[in-house]
């Protein structure tokens, strides 16, 4: 418990590296304490972190971040949720192959892709979240080279089973036009996805965003559509206050549990905030890291 402790410390106060982490380890009393260090004791040592790293596995963090994202659906009795959907791009910790530039160097396994208006090299989180509560109900990271179509399905499938388990269902889908085709409309009631240009062309009274982000199609459409951005909020939050911008691993397994590392440092948050009756801070993570 006190390795995961430590592990959980990095991603709330950007440590950058187990080297940082152990040295840390050995001089700050506070930290000693929260990793249950007793004193006279030697802190962790690398070998021990890193080790630590591999026997969890992504698996086992997805779990215990599904656990806890089920018992604070129930806890507020939550029973229809919003699911908002969307990718962010993880820079991979590495440099293109001077023979293929669509691949990593020293991370084979990281892909060359769109990251806002430009490309780079690295790996996507796929997440879907609560639009209400801000809570990320399921992810899975992927290279970045892959469409989001590709992973819709998995995302919302995993979506599903952690509602059915909290005793919720899914009321509607919130996305952008990467997230259109008919499999994706056709696995839940209410989506609220625009069309691209080239579907569809002729057919009016559909929902449409241009290329200046405007909307148009019918009103209630564009309502729940416009909550789309929460999630960029989200995932502002796991980049600048939960270090998941600060990625210096390499390959697929590595990268997704550091970025559920950061996830489970953000659910924690929200968790303690309700623990101790201030729900106005469960987006404030520097209120628990003072």
């Amino acid at each position: 418990m006190g390795v995961f402790k430590a592990f959980i410390i990095m991603r709330m106060k950007g440590v950058r590296s187990l080297r940082e982490m152990v040295r840390l380890l050995n001089v700050d009393p506070r930290l000693r304490r929260l990793c249950l260090i007793k004193e006279g004791e030697r802190g962790y040592p690398r070998s021990v972190l890193s080790r630590f790293t591999r026997r969890v596995g992504a698996e086992m963090l997805r779990r215990i971040i599904e656990e806890k994202v089920i018992n604070l659906l129930k806890r507020d009795e939550v029973e229809e949720v919003d699911a908002v959907l969307d990718a962010s791009f993880i820079k991979a910790w590495s440099i293109r192959h001077p023979r293929d530039s669509r691949k990593g160097y020293s991370d084979g396994e990281a892909k060359v892709g769109r990251t806002g208006r430009t490309y780079g090299l690295g790996y996507k989180l796929h997440l879907s979240i609560d639009f209400e509560r801000r809570l990320p109900l399921a992810s899975l990271v992927a290279p970045a080279n892959q469409n989001e179509k590709k992973h819709c399905h998995t995302l919302l499938e995993r979506t599903k089973r952690i509602l059915r388990k909290a005793g919720a269902k899914l009321r509607s889908v919130i996305a952008d036009s990467q997230y259109s085709s008919e499999n994706v409309r056709k696995a839940v009631a209410e989506v609220v996805i625009p069309y691209p240009a080239n579907q569809k062309r002729m057919v009016k009274g559909l929902l449409r965003v241009d290329k200046k982000f405007r909307t148009y199609g019918p009103e209630e459409q564009k309502k729940k559509y416009n909550k789309r951005p929460v999630v960029e909020a989200v995932f502002s939050f796991l980049k600048t206050q939960y270090s998941l911008a600060r990625n210096k691993v390499r390959g697929l397994k590595n990268v997704t549990v550091y970025a559920l590392y950061s996830m489970l440092s953000l659910v924690l948050t929200r968790e303690a905030a309700e623990n101790i009756g201030r729900p106005d801070k469960t987006v404030s993570p520097t209120y628990f890291n003072t």
